[in-house]
């Protein structure tokens, strides 16, 4: 298995032996230390904890839990494992992946701010003409029965800054002088957001 953390850098293009343009998003791939290894036997799971990029403003608990290291990671992320993949201290980076692999990505996807029944789960509008007043509000939210609202009813309210992942995403290129990895179509998340990258 692979585990890595990167940084979204934006969309570009490639291009095919055969001309043909690939949409692709440029990602900052490591180089990411593994910090913490977990058991069943300590920790009842599997699992493998591993840092990214790093932080001045670190208190000791951060210090203290990733001493092994020669500075305080910035983030921190935990991918299950099967047993005996990992060591304390191990450099993980984009040589770690091949063109052409299907990789798991994770990201926190851009906040829309406060939006309608419409933009948010694709309402449709209602007359404009013929004295209606019901033009984007979103109609009956419950029946007489049983007198309140039932959950998971779809309403206005915040839309994005959602944990989103894509699975099954082609890796397209690599280039281990910058550690970028480039993936084929859109990867959630702004530009400079966090990225987490686990092999399918």
């Amino acid at each position: 298995m692979t585990a890595l953390l990167g940084i979204k850098i934006g969309m570009t293009q490639v291009f095919d032996q055969n001309g043909r343009a690939i949409p692709v998003t440029a990602i900052q791939a490591g180089p990411c230390h593994v910090t913490q290894v977990k058991t069943v036997e300590k920790d009842g799971y599997q699992a493998v904890q591993i840092g990214y990029s790093s932080t001045r403003k670190a208190n000791k608990p951060e210090t203290g839990h990733t001493k092994s290291l020669d500075h305080t990671p910035r983030y921190l992320r935990e991918f299950r494992t099967e047993e005996g993949e990992f060591e304390v201290g191990q450099t993980l980076d984009c040589s770690l992946l091949e063109p052409g692999m299907l990789l798991r990505l994770t990201g926190t996807s851009k906040g829309k701010g406060f939006a309608g029944v419409i933009k948010r789960h694709h309402f449709s509008r209602g007359p404009e003409t013929h004295g209606s007043d019901h033009h984007r509000a979103p109609g009956s939210i419950g029946s007489m029965f049983p007198q309140h609202v039932l959950k998971g009813q779809k309403m206005p309210g915040r839309m994005g800054n959602d944990q989103v992942t894509v699975r099954k995403v082609k890796l397209v290129d690599i280039d281990p002088t910058q550690n970028l990895i480039f993936v084929k179509g859109p990867v959630p998340g702004v530009p400079g957001a966090l990225v987490e990258i686990s092999s399918m």
